[in-house]
């Protein structure tokens, strides 16, 4: 009875997987995640020191393996991001828009495929100065994960949800060139040759036994977004 049980337990997961994929394609959703990260030569990895995500699309139960690889991604990626660097990585249905400064200070904004890169590097540009400015340099030496709470990244989440509301405020503020280069990359052209996203998912402290499960079988399943 445990084992049948266990087993109708998978299956339903599975399924429950495949509804949340299919309600993320269907629903209106631009942005899913927002993450203020530091990188530098003393890290072996970036640290995330805040991040917020509106997860409303995915089911109860999916929504911590969710949220854990969206951290996975936001490092993973920043990692082989060089400062001064913008770039956009596509993996299935979203975009991690990533952006290092020149000072070790990181953002990420994962999106989907419609959102413009554009937008999304004036949020990260006008985030990341107002991080700076309120915390001065502390954030330079911190180790801890989100351990620098920014409650300005949910009106920034909030505020970025309409991208046409968001460009015209971008239009007023020029934050952000048009002729600044952003390079547009995918998932195997970002990692280093003869690195595998499997391997890397797999080896990952950040996530959860139950994660890199979610991980697999919505792989099995073809039915992936940000968790594939």
């Amino acid at each position: 009875h445990t084992k049948n049980s266990r087993c109708t337990h998978r299956q339903s997961a599975s399924r429950q997987a495949r509804r949340d994929w299919n309600n993320v394609t269907t629903t209106n959703m631009k942005v899913v995640g927002l993450s203020i990260l530091r990188v530098g030569r003393d890290l072996s990895e970036p640290v995330p020191l805040a991040m917020v995500n509106d997860l409303s699309s995915f089911g109860y139960f999916q929504r911590q393996g969710v949220s854990e690889m969206l951290t996975f991604f936001s490092k993973t990626f920043t990692k082989r991001t060089q400062p001064g660097q913008r770039q956009s990585v596509t993996h299935e249905s979203y975009i991690v828009h990533c952006y290092v400064r020149s000072d070790g200070l990181a953002g990420t904004v994962t999106s989907d495929l419609e959102y413009p890169a554009r937008v999304a590097f004036v949020l990260l540009t006008q985030m990341l100065d107002e991080f700076a400015q309120e915390y001065g340099d502390a954030w330079k030496k911190e180790i801890r994960t989100e351990s620098m709470p920014f409650p300005k990244m949910d009106e920034y989440l909030e505020k970025y949800q309409n991208p046409a509301e968001a460009d015209k405020v971008t239009k007023i503020q020029k934050d952000l060139d048009e002729t600044t280069e952003i390079l547009h990359k995918t998932i195997d052209s970002v990692l280093e040759r003869g690195v595998k996203l499997d391997a890397l998912v797999e080896r990952s402290d950040d996530l959860s036994r139950q994660s890199k499960m979610f991980y697999k079988q919505a792989k099995k399943t073809n039915s992936c977004c940000v968790i594939s």
